[in-house]
């Protein structure tokens, strides 16, 4: 797969990404299973309203879909980046072929009950989870780097092209056949995703020498990841404002249709469907409102429209008004999701990205999750149109603090591995489970310097962190001015081999920023240092 070092998101063609067959044969099947998943999600929550109307038993609907991805996003991330993702994908499609067939069949012999709806719906929850961040992740497999935005672009308008026809199609097929027909309609469309899965064969990886990560050290180093790079950071906050706010409308919709408007499951579903068309004309004109106004405009604008939608929600009482806030709510929606989902992916290296977008769907998830019991306890107490006039008011509050948290445009960012850090010389063979690893690199700079010296340095310490080290240092000498020591350790030898691997070209760039700094013929001097035990132990 070609990879340029330059990524252009805001001058890429909307459409580019359909010129790679594996992207268009891939997005396709997506697209014909999401709508019958978004079949089965408004049968799910029309039939919960006829079982249990109760406003927090039709939000745990939500909850139940959204509290997986919270719990297991991460673990599931970490699979992403050690197992065969198309391996991965293939099982668990199919398990969720069949757990979807059993309930198709509960619930057209009415044997569901609210307890059994939710507890389905959450296993087919975990099944989403354990995929989200492997499908996420293989997009640049499938594009090159220059088409990524409007690949990730273009799966949004595919979920929300499905948006606006599954529901839509639930409601007219539930009124013509029954309740169980959403569910029968979605198992089937499953077996189109696999049959993509089982024709789609990635580029063979490059050989790496190293064995794989062990599952729970890899968790562990994308959690060290995140915390150290700044770019997806700010990603997680903004979606941590935004997504426990406006899952307000998605958790209280059921009852928005059904006792604020008075309607029936065909309105239901044309509500959803007008999101999900809001949604796919804002992805439609997302790359030239964002080349004009930038991630951080269109986001922020984003939160504005959904505020106003959940306001919108609270005030109707006719079928018309329930139109107006859906149409804005799904223009507002993909607004924010793709700009943060396109931040989150430009702000990951390879070797991290299933874990990395993992974290960012457990925070999206999470905030879905919290939010969605949060606002059917709320509307439980003072009532459905005030929680949501609450949410938008809280949503508009949180605006400026929002603001301060700035998203990933892909400008200047190239994260391709560099590999330019030189084989470690060694005296004899090391076990790669030796350690702990100290790795020192020593400097000399001019004493007018120093303050510049340690602010590349900062920049430097996250560098090394988020690529594998659990702690770094940085000395400086009491007996020689101008000779500073950096410090850091990795838990193993293996470690260390795969930070060699890990490095970025934008890392370079940090590191020649030091370099200049540093003054001699020769270049910093770098050591190894190995935790040392008695022979035998």
């Amino acid at each position: 797969m070609a990879t340029p070092t330059a990524l252009s998101p805001d001058n890429a063609s909307p459409w580019s990404p359909f010129r790679h067959r594996a992207f268009a044969v891939l997005w396709t099947a997506t697209v014909i299973s999401n709508v019958g998943t978004w079949m089965q999600s408004a049968g799910a929550g029309w039939l919960m309203t006829s079982l249990d109307p109760q406003p927090l038993t039709v939000a745990l609907v939500q909850l139940a879909t959204a509290l997986p991805m919270f719990l297991l996003a991460l673990p599931a991330g970490a699979l992403a980046d050690i197992v065969d993702r198309r391996r991965l994908l293939l099982g668990v499609q199919i398990v969720a072929t069949a757990i979807t067939a059993v309930l198709a069949l509960l619930v057209a012999r009415n044997l569901v009950t609210p307890g059994s709806l939710l507890l389905f719906t959450g296993a087919l929850g975990v099944t989403s989870a354990l995929i989200a961040p492997a499908w996420q992740s293989i997009v640049p497999l499938l594009v090159p780097r220059s088409d990524l935005p409007p690949a990730v672009a273009l799966g949004s308008v595919g979920v929300n092209v499905s948006r606006a026809v599954g529901p839509a199609l639930a409601g007219v097929i539930i009124g013509a056949l029954d309740i169980a027909a959403p569910f029968w309609i979605n198992a089937a469309s499953n077996l189109i995703v696999i049959a993509a899965l089982l024709w789609w064969r990635s580029a063979a990886p490059g050989a790496n020498p190293l064995p794989p990560e062990r599952f729970t050290p890899a968790m562990v180093i994308g959690l060290r990841h995140a915390r150290f790079n700044p770019l997806l950071r700010a990603t997680l906050v903004r979606a941590a404002f935004f997504f426990p706010l406006a899952s307000a409308y998605w958790a209280l919709l059921p009852l928005v249709a059904r006792q604020q408007v008075a309607g029936g499951p065909a309105l239901y579903g044309l509500l959803l469907g007008t999101i999900g068309c809001g949604a796919v004309a804002g992805a439609l004109a997302l790359p030239r409102i964002k080349a004009r106004f930038g991630a951080d405009w269109v986001a922020g604008g984003g939160m504005i429209g959904t505020a106003l939608a959940l306001g919108l929600f609270g005030a109707a009482r006719e079928p018309v008004a329930a139109f107006v806030a859906s149409a804005v709510a799904g223009l507002a929606w993909i607004a924010v999701l793709a700009t943060i989902n396109v931040s989150a992916q430009i702000a990951l290296p390879a070797w991290v990205r299933g874990r990395g977008l993992a974290i960012y769907v457990t925070v999206m998830f999470g905030g879905l999750t919290i939010g969605s019991y949060c606002w059917g306890q709320i509307a439980a107490w003072i009532g459905i149109s005030a929680a949501l006039i609450a949410a938008a008011v809280i949503l508009l509050a949180t605006l400026p603090i929002a603001w301060r948290w700035k998203l990933a445009s892909g400008a200047g960012i190239d994260l391709t591995p560099s590999a330019h850090w030189p084989a470690p010389v060694l005296a004899g063979d090391v076990a790669a489970d030796r350690g702990p690893v100290l790795v020192t690199v020593e400097y000399r700079i001019r004493p007018e310097d120093r303050a510049a010296f340690l602010t590349a340095m900062d920049t430097l310490r996250r560098q090394r962190r988020r690529d594998g080290a659990y702690d770094w240092r940085i000395y400086e000498d009491a007996a020689h001015a101008g000779c500073f020591v950096e410090t850091f350790y990795l838990s193993s030898w293996l470690e260390h081999l795969r930070q060699h691997q890990r490095v970025t070209e934008a890392d370079r760039v940090a590191e020649a920023a030091v370099a200049r700094l540093h003054i001699g013929d020769a270049p910093p001097r770098v050591t190894h240092l190995i935790a040392a035990q008695p022979d035998g132990l």
